[in-house]
């Protein structure tokens, strides 16, 4: 695990209108490591991944307060640009969402076209590399042309990530990537998280309690808009310091 931050929120709350859903959370983030967020459903969980890179805001009535600072660049600086942030900031959903109108190609290459590259060679060399970072090359490099919608849900979900790849973000935020998936699919998922963090930092909402011991580094126990426990997750789910960390991994409520 590495002690650089490269993430950390500070006195970070959410609202929608006046009602307060996140209660100042104060979190840092690793270079290249996995953090698990878990909790029991409306805690805040998603709600906290969508104010890292700014998508919380696009909710009508939504703000934030507090500061979420990117290698010591902060987020909500009024000059920020938020599109440009979020090329710095990957994120992946619950439910795959390629461009249904897009071939597997064009969903990969859309974000970099946007930034303005047009030479097909160096599209080319993007879109295989991050095929191949997303374990999905080999099953779709005969059929770039096909609609990325044609793929299969775990085939989806991984072209959702070599399209959030391509732009080489060195944050990657992933919103429970394999509830709407089977064991397999679920199981290359978590090899790819693993192979990802030697290049990137990730962050994942998941209610899989297994999921998370498996796959991060450190997990967030969040309940009430609040962040009750944070640590090694080998700690926080053999040895946690709080009572409602263990009720919560246990089972008995959530």
């Amino acid at each position: 695990m590495n002690s650089k931050n490269l993430l950390v929120t500070k006195g970070l709350k959410a609202f929608v209108a006046d009602f307060e859903i996140l209660h100042g959370i104060d979190l840092a983030v690793g270079e290249r490591e996995v953090v698990a967020l878990i909790g029991p459903s409306g805690c805040g969980k998603s709600t906290f991944l969508r104010c890292l890179n700014r998508l919380h805001e696009e909710t009508e009535g939504a703000h934030v307060e507090g500061s979420v600072v990117l290698e010591g660049i902060e987020l909500y600086d009024r000059k920020s640009d938020p599109v440009a942030l979020r090329r710095r900031i990957g994120m992946v959903f619950q439910k795959p969402n390629p461009f249904p109108s897009m071939s597997v190609f064009d969903n990969v290459a859309a974000g970099i076209v946007l930034q303005g590259v047009k030479n097909k060679s160096v599209l080319q060399e993007a879109v295989e590399r991050s095929l191949r970072q997303a374990a999905l090359w080999d099953e779709v490099k005969d059929y770039l042309d096909r609609p990325g919608t044609s793929l299969s849900g775990g085939q989806q979900q991984r072209l959702c990530i070599a399209r959030a790849l391509t732009v080489k973000p060195p944050v990657l935020l992933m919103d429970e990537p394999t509830s709407a998936l089977d064991p397999i699919s679920t199981a290359k998922i978590e090899e790819l998280v693993a192979h990802l963090k030697e290049q990137m930092t990730i962050v994942v909402v998941t209610h899989n309690m297994q999921q998370a011991s498996r796959i991060s580094d450190r997990t967030a126990f969040f309940l009430y808009g609040n962040v009750v426990e944070y640590g090694a997750t080998r700690e926080v789910f053999t040895t946690p310091k709080n009572r409602k960390t263990e009720e919560y991994i246990t089972g008995r409520f959530g």
